[in-house]
């Protein structure tokens, strides 16, 4: 099987049509997730801070099942992975840590979201029960299907001789951006309801309990790894992710006024994700492998990584822009134009490319370095570190280019 980047041009050739294959696909998910936020008006206004909860519900869902993808890629390509579905196998562990982090990190996400809007004057409206209920139970309809979709790429690469380093990270990522904005917004409905709101939460609460204990004392030993491992990598995320949420509920106004941006924003971040998740996957893959020395300064292999994805970054980011214009158009959203939202596209994704490159490789080497699994830690930090400055990013091209 391919492994790094110590491959024949056509090996390459390969490598970067699957790549641009599954970016391609990822685009287009994730716009039809932005159009769904951008025709959620709605309910954005009726229950403000639900868009403070949005990048840290989305950026969850590729952490937990982007690390796990490429835990599995690692696996496959050290001759570890099998497709057996005894509890004690590499899928099934891995399966069953996603799922009760994805329990519990839904649970901190929510009771970190409402202590920060408390914080900041935001989402007065919104009770604590009304983010656990959203953020859990939007969490989990959203995992579970990404649980399934992320099982069948992983047997179908193994399958195809794909390689899950290259479909995995970004059609998970980007297939989280479709499903968590739906599922959030479904299971807003059952917010706001008194009784069974605070009932819904307070079960959910004993339930979370639960599992955080029986996780930390199971007896299989992957499993409670990764569990271990994980937990304060997401915390971290968690963190980052609600001061991305801030930014952008502080421009909930702006934005509906401009609802092109809300459908470029999922694709937006979601691409820029992907990279990062694919160069994580890829340089944790090298590491574990022996192909390279986890330096601090990085190999020829790895600068080779990094030029093949910057170069695709562009084309993607451009496309991005193209899409959410004629999606917007199509669905009747407003849009500053096809030019200007290529030109906020390309511009913050120039400069998110560089910090996800930056980040990805330092983060993936330092956890190796320092014996800590960087599958479990390379996608959360990417990709939730990608989501505060992409927000950022994407504030400023809008200034820049006159949209506010």
């Amino acid at each position: 099987m391919r492994t790094g980047w110590f491959v024949s041009p056509s090996l390459r050739a390969v490598d970067s049509r699957q790549r641009f294959v599954a970016l391609i696909i990822g685009v287009l998910v994730a716009s039809s997730g932005g159009l769904i936020l951008a025709s959620a008006e709605t309910t954005l206004t009726k229950l403000p801070g639900l868009l403070l909860l949005l990048p840290g519900a989305i950026a969850l869902r590729g952490n937990i099942f982007g690390s796990m993808g490429s835990r599995l890629g690692t696996a496959a390509h050290t001759g570890t992975f099998g497709l057996s579905y005894r509890i004690e196998s590499v899928l099934i562990q891995n399966l069953l840590a996603s799922g009760s982090l994805s329990l519990i990190s839904s649970l901190v996400l929510a009771i970190l979201a409402k202590g920060t809007a408390s914080a900041f004057g935001l989402s007065s409206a919104m009770t604590l029960a009304d983010f656990i209920v959203i953020s859990v139970i939007g969490g989990l309809l959203s995992s579970i299907v990404l649980a399934v979709i992320t099982i069948v790429l992983s047997v179908g690469s193994v399958k195809f001789e794909w390689d899950l380093d290259n479909v995995v990270a970004p059609l998970v990522t980007t297939t989280g951006d479709l499903l968590t904005v739906p599922s959030l917004i479904l299971a807003s409905y059952l917010a706001d309801r008194s009784d069974l709101t605070n009932g819904l939460a307070l079960f959910i609460a004993i339930v979370s309990a639960v599992v955080l204990i029986s996780s930390f004392k199971t007896s299989l030993d992957r499993f409670r790894r990764i569990f271990r491992q994980s937990i304060p990598v997401l915390g971290f995320a968690v963190v980052l992710d609600l001061i991305a949420g801030f930014v952008v509920e502080r421009r909930l106004k702006d934005l509906l006024e401009v609802e092109a941006i809300l459908v470029l924003l999922p694709a937006f971040l979601g691409i820029a994700g992907a990279l990062g998740g694919i160069l994580s996957s890829r340089l944790s893959t090298q590491f574990h492998l022996g192909m390279d020395d986890a330096s601090p300064l990085p190999s020829r292999s790895s600068l080779r990584g990094v030029i093949d994805l910057s170069a695709m970054a562009v084309p993607m980011f451009i496309f991005s822009g193209v899409i959410a214009h004629l999606i917007s158009l199509g669905a009747g959203q407003s849009t500053p134009g096809v030019v200007k939202l290529v030109l906020i596209s390309a511009i913050a994704g120039s400069i998110a490319t560089v910090f996800v490159c930056v980040v990805a490789y330092y983060t993936t080497m330092s956890s190796f370095r320092f014996g800590l699994d960087p599958d479990t830690y390379g996608i959360p930090v990417v990709t939730s570190s990608l989501d505060l400055v992409g927000a950022l990013t994407v504030i400023l091209a809008m200034v820049l280019t006159g949209v506010i």
